[in-house]
């Protein structure tokens, strides 16, 4: 089955306003330190990795997917008719595989963080839901970089406001050890939980 094509910023808008109002999610992804990157080993190395992302992208992602660079070492992707969660976990294997498959002489930090919208649940027009997604993936930078965040809103209860700071270091630090996400890992404590206690439900 053919890749599909990166599409240049304008026909990703194009291709997004084709899809009137279908629920999908929007995925925008950007290269941590890819600046580093350019300025150590050359814009001929930068291009080889760019060229990389879009091979992973176009291979990893399901049919009916569109992918964009919508910026220099920024790339979107529509996944229709996929909820936010789903998008998650394909993502986060698309940051892994990227992270794994890294050649040594990249800088260390080199890695993709991902935030994710979800039309109707997020936004509904494009530029909203792509501030949306924009939040998300700056918070995945925020906690840790090399990770997916799906967008919550500002109204929602963050876990900041149930851990100690001291409990949310290690949490990131396990995060990153383990190469799973923080959701994972909290998902995981509540079931074990859930389970433990299961007589009392």
């Amino acid at each position: 089955m053919p890749r599909p094509t990166i599409l240049t910023r304008a026909d990703f808008e194009t291709a997004f306003d084709t899809l009137q109002g279908a629920p999908l999610t929007l995925a925008v992804l950007d290269l941590d330190h890819f600046k580093t990157l350019n300025d150590s080993l050359g814009h001929a190395e930068g291009d080889r990795v760019l060229r990389g992302v879009e091979r992973l992208l176009s291979g990893s992602l399901p049919t009916g997917s569109v992918i964009g660079r919508i910026g220099g070492d920024e790339y979107a992707a529509i996944l229709p008719e996929t909820a936010a969660e789903t998008a998650l976990i394909l993502l986060d294997e698309v940051i892994k595989h990227f992270h794994i498959h890294r050649d040594p002489q990249w800088p260390r930090g080199l890695g993709l963080s991902v935030g994710l919208a979800a039309r109707p649940a997020h936004a509904s027009t494009y530029d909203d839901l792509k501030r949306a997604a924009d939040e998300a993936m700056i918070r995945a930078k925020r906690e840790g970089r090399g990770r997916a965040c799906i967008y919550v809103e500002s109204k929602m209860v963050l876990k900041s406001n149930y851990y100690p700071k001291s409990q949310l270091e290690r949490l990131a630090k396990l995060s990153g050890a383990l190469g799973r996400t923080e959701a994972s890992l909290l998902r995981e404590a509540l079931d074990d939980l859930i389970e433990k206690n299961r007589g009392e439900l």
